[in-house]
């Protein structure tokens, strides 16, 4: 654990310019981590960036999710969106297949590439990120931590999905060992995606109870409600797919603006 102190202290350098919110927020990346997980963020600097600047709370990052078409992943990074969605999972109405996919090699390095799963094969997952198509996995059915702990052995960073639903608890949320935890609307059997918004009160306690925890906050955001949503929350990042879109799959620039606006970037 020691030999990765010094890059370690250089990212607490860096924060602590920012504010004390994020230094806590890197010591838990680093502490919560196994050691594994560094050499690999080590040994690829742009995604190190990338990461902790998306996760970065002085400002609010914005994840456009259920990115499908190589041009408009190309005009979202160009409109200076922090992160871009994924979906690799098959019954998802934003799926992409992985055939298909040879072009997210390009993104390489020009924003945070964020593979999202469910309830899939782990090694699928591994494979992309050690292939570099993805930057992040984001974990987004019912996994529990201890399949966690099987990004954590194979080098991997992750995020974690919870659905807010009445019975929901989450007393487990920081045995995932995580690199932040997602609230979305519980939606059983369509994961994500619904456009429908839960109770932002439950993410509030959420971020009182697990303050050194990253919070991303998903689930029926839009331009109209987003600078409401970052100002009750304060999460690190707002992570949009329905409230960014024409239809499944398109994306409606003119709402990003709009999205991008609303969170004053």
């Amino acid at each position: 654990m020691l030999m990765f102190a010094p890059a370690a202290q250089k990212l607490a350098a860096l924060a602590s310019r920012r504010n004390s919110e994020w230094a806590i927020n890197t010591k838990f990346l680093y502490e919560n981590e196994l050691p594994s997980l560094q050499v690999s963020i080590l040994n690829r600097p742009q995604v190190m960036l990338l990461l902790h600047r998306f996760l970065d709370p002085s400002v609010v990052s914005l994840k456009i999710c259920g990115v499908t078409l190589q041009h408009e992943a190309l005009d979202l990074v160009k409109l200076k969106v922090d992160a871009l969605g994924f979906n690799f999972w098959p019954q998802s109405k934003r799926h992409l297949p992985e055939p298909d996919a040879a072009w997210l090699k390009d993104l390489e390095g020009e924003i945070l590439r964020v593979g999202v799963f469910v309830n899939q094969p782990l090694d699928f997952a591994i494979r992309l990120f050690h292939e570099s198509m993805i930057d992040i996995v984001q974990l987004h059915g019912d996994e529990t931590p201890l399949m966690a702990r099987t990004l954590r052995a194979a080098e991997v960073p992750f995020i974690k999905a919870l659905g807010v639903s009445a019975k929901v608890d989450f007393g487990h949320a920081a045995d995932f060992g995580a690199a932040a935890i997602l609230l979305d609307t519980h939606a059983p059997g369509i994961y994500g995606g619904t456009g429908e918004i839960f109770d932002w009160n439950v993410a509030q306690d959420f971020a009182n109870a697990h303050p050194a925890l990253p919070l991303i906050l998903a689930g029926g955001i839009t331009p109209e409600n987003a600078a409401h949503a970052a100002a009750a929350v304060h999460p690190v990042a707002l992570d949009i797919a329905s409230g960014a879109e024409i239809s499944p799959g398109i994306k409606d620039y003119k709402k990003v603006s709009a999205l991008l606006a609303a969170l004053k970037r």
